[in-house]
């Protein structure tokens, strides 16, 4: 059996030289309803220290000085949980790979984290594109506090 490659990201924090990048990445029209603007995300991440903002960028492209950013990430470490709040690919880049070698890369660094136990994300409960992926991952259904007061999201927690 042959083993396609997968891509390679690298996660920059968003600051003032690429703000504006991300700010422009969109999703797909039929998307739109699955994914928080990054405007919206950076605002929340900029008054809550617990989320980390990052750029998503191809690997290939890591010692340039301005590589091109493909998508955007946050998670959140809080109460030994790491959640990964947002995950989105740039329209341009999606079928490439790039979501599911961020979300890989985003389980890694959390489990980097001592404080971290629990890994933990969400999303829409029609959004099936997320669901495969998280579910390849390893995802499972977690019955979640949070579930209660918004069923139509749903959440998942990764299993050991």
């Amino acid at each position: 059996m042959k083993w396609a490659k997968m891509a390679q990201v690298s996660l920059r924090p968003i600051d003032n030289q690429n703000i504006y990048e991300c700010i422009a990445l969109t999703v797909a029209r039929d998307q739109e309803d699955f994914v928080a603007s990054n405007v919206k995300s950076l605002a929340e991440a900029y008054v809550n220290p617990t989320l980390h903002p990052f750029g998503i960028h191809d690997a290939s492209a890591h010692y340039e000085e301005n590589p091109t950013m493909v998508g955007f990430t946050m998670y959140e470490i809080k109460h030994s949980v790491g959640f990964i709040l947002r995950l989105m690919i740039d329209k341009a880049h999606q079928g490439k790979g790039y979501g599911k070698a961020a979300m890989v890369e985003v389980i890694r660094r959390l489990k980097l984290h001592p404080e971290v136990e629990i890994i933990g994300t969400s999303h829409r409960q029609e959004n099936e594109t997320a669901a495969k992926l998280y579910e390849n991952l390893g995802f499972t259904d977690w019955d979640h506090e949070s579930a209660k007061d918004d069923p139509g999201e749903r959440y998942l927690i990764l299993s050991p």
